[in-house]
């Protein structure tokens, strides 16, 4: 039932959105060399590695690791940067994801394939059998501020408390928290 979801929501949004999409592209490629689109290594369900995009937001040079980790995140942003972050616009790309089943709307936000530690805490506590999601039990519920132990806590209690009402609960109060920029850093 949640895949079927998944893709119906999925194919509605990506017809929803396809105008703004374009728009943003368009505007990532005015503002700073590079493409639009930044490829990033994730891990998926089972760790398997998948390739996820999200709008670039940083320069083309910048560190591949979690911001959280650059000693000034702020000096790597490009001139629309902080608005794609704080707008949540830099995850539409993430649609692509969740239509081809890489990703589900919601679930743990996918780790970078360098966050050993995420990594290690999700599949100790179960959490790397789920789905990865665009939003999140965790990310409603501090998002970017959130230590991982904390993070993971959360990811379980959502392994535990999964079902389509608990889902629909979620991106309702995602919207609520994007609407208000709540819990975003740069």
């Amino acid at each position: 039932m949640k895949r079927v979801f998944d893709l119906l929501a999925g194919l509605a949004a990506s017809i929803v959105f396809a105008l703004p999409l374009m728009a943003v592209a368009l505007l990532v490629r005015l503002t700073s060399p590079g493409p639009a689109l930044y490829w990033s290594d994730r891990v998926g369900r089972h760790n398997r590695i998948f390739r996820m995009p999200k709008f670039r937001s940083m320069r083309i040079d910048t560190p591949a690791v979690a911001t959280h980790l650059l000693d000034n995140p702020a000096q790597w942003l490009t001139p629309i940067g902080s608005f794609l972050r704080k707008s949540s616009l830099d995850e539409l790309p993430q649609l692509w994801s969740i239509l081809v089943g890489d990703m589900s709307f919601v679930g743990p936000r996918p780790a970078l394939f360098n966050q050993a530690d995420l990594i290690a805490l999700r599949t100790e506590k179960g959490v790397h059998e789920l789905v990865p999601g665009l939003t999140g039990w965790a990310q409603i519920n501090g998002r970017d501020e959130l230590p991982i132990p904390q993070k993971v806590a959360l990811d379980e209690e959502y392994l535990r408390r999964r079902s389509l009402v608990f889902d629909i609960r979620i991106l309702w109060l995602t919207f609520w928290r994007v609407v208000r920029r709540d819990g975003v850093a740069h």
